[in-house]
């Protein structure tokens, strides 16, 4: 079967960013601050993708392992900082040792950023804005235009149907590499060798807690927690599945408070084995996962301190995804290299967070600390097959056990800087993104606020 019509719309800029979730957000910036018309498209009606429309947070650590240095400062840096202002977050300087703010974790979880994902779109609005960014809500890819080895048009379906958008460089920052694979470049799901993805969840907000019932009790426990690793309340829900009350796979209850007393984000559905580039299985994890949001509600009333009262004030409008696809890219970052503090001579930004794989069946999480840092290589954003391409965010050239790590929101964030930065320069010098000089590119990220460390 096939369709022909005529172009509602045709658009033109020089780069263009698909996908305004926390990388799209930080590359439109990066671009438009440096010197490139930038346009962003994003598929719902705010910025910020996980960090908003998810509800997911905190953002987590942004320091080394060491909690001694921020490694993830520019762009990502300026949000916290802006939203702080606003009375929307908490800079994650202020956020140390086991606290409600982390769900009293203590490993890799010092230094989370709490916010209110209402206001942290406010302040993305007024930044693209300033940046002179063109954003346009409400628009989903469906598919690229190619002249050989480059991308001429993305295919755009709007409010008035199909248009196009001619750019000189595109950034993917969809999380799915939608638009690699659209441009014939090579991808693969999950672990290399199973296909298996961490599993999706469905975040959402709660209220009306007694806080000092619910703390009280948690200090009382804290000697359950294991090495101050987590496992909040995991004593509880075992006794929950006992009498019937718990049939989720994830056991413990992650409970982050904002920087507004008793409102807290929740971290505990899970949906395993969904292929979130598949709507039908997106459907049916969406669905379940409004269930199970009703089960933990139950659960906390019946069983938690302080939580008798417990009121729903929101559930995320799109499902929590931690992985699906990776681009085959010039480097592809390991799991060795996240561990053992790799420093690439074409780094483009720093990172700390730890190992914090999700296992594919939902019900456990295994926990590797970094040495100290390691760095993110430019060639991981560069994809084969594509000369006027970059991607940004958790669907860079990495493997499955390494982007457990990077695929968290600062990351994306200093990675969508990068993304941006490089492709305004590309498109200034009429070259390709991998031509870009890469002694340049790090000395204006430096310039502008990001951390690359050298040893």
């Amino acid at each position: 079967m096939q369709y022909s019509c005529n172009f509602q719309k045709v658009y033109q800029t020089d780069v263009l960013v698909v996908g305004g979730g926390t990388a799209g957000f930080g590359a439109a910036v990066a671009a438009a601050r440096n010197g490139a018309k930038t346009m962003l498209i994003e598929q719902t009606s705010v910025l910020g993708g996980m960090a908003t429309s998810g509800l997911v947070g905190p953002f987590m650590t942004c320091f080394d392992n060491d909690v001694t240095e921020q490694v993830v400062k520019g762009i990502f840096d300026e949000l916290c900082l802006r939203t702080e202002a606003k009375g929307g977050a908490i800079h994650p300087s202020k956020v140390r040792g086991m606290c409600s703010h982390n769900s009293y974790y203590l490993g890799s979880h010092e230094c989370v950023t709490p916010y209110q994902s209402e206001m942290l779109a406010v302040t993305m609005d007024e930044m693209v804005t300033e940046a002179g960014v063109q954003v346009l809500f409400e628009t989903r890819l469906a598919d690229v235009l190619t002249d050989g080895s480059k991308i001429t048009h993305a295919v755009v379906l709007m409010k008035e149907g199909l248009c196009a958008i001619e750019a000189k460089c595109f950034i993917d920052c969809t999380g799915d590499a939608d638009v690699a694979v659209r441009a014939g470049v090579p991808t693969w799901k999950g672990d290399k060798q199973t296909g298996d993805m961490q599993p999706t969840t469905l975040f959402f907000e709660v209220g009306n807690i007694d806080k000092e019932k619910y703390i009280a009790d948690l200090e009382a426990n804290k000697h359950l927690l294991d090495n101050h690793m987590g496992n909040c309340y995991s004593w509880t829900v075992r006794e929950a599945k006992a009498n019937g009350d718990w049939s989720l796979d994830k056991n413990e209850l992650g409970m982050y408070e904002q920087n507004l007393p008793s409102r807290w984000k929740v971290n505990t559905t899970r949906m395993a084995f969904v292929d979130a580039t598949d709507t039908e299985q997106v459907t049916k994890a969406m669905m379940e996962g409004r269930r199970q949001v009703q089960e933990v509600l139950a659960f906390m009333r019946k069983y938690i301190p302080g939580c008798e009262n417990v009121q729903l004030i929101q559930v995320a409008d799109v499902l929590g995804v931690r992985e699906t696809r990776h681009i085959v890219g010039k480097y592809e970052l390991t799991v060795d290299d996240v561990l053992k503090h790799a420093i690439f001579d074409d780094a483009i930004c720093t990172f700390a967070y730890a190992l914090d794989k999700h296992d594919s069946e939902g019900g456990g999480v295994t926990w590797s600390l970094v040495d100290q840092y390691y760095t993110i290589p430019y060639r991981s954003l560069l994809p084969v097959n594509c000369d006027n391409l970059l991607v940004a965010g958790r669907s860079i050239c990495g493997s499955s056990e390494a982007a457990a790590s990077y695929r968290v929101m600062p990351a994306c964030v200093a990675m969508g800087q990068a993304a941006g930065t490089a492709a305004a320069m590309a498109v200034a010098e009429n070259i390709k993104p991998e031509e870009v000089c890469i002694e340049k590119l790090q000395n204006t990220l430096i310039e502008q606020g990001t951390v690359i460390k050298r040893n």
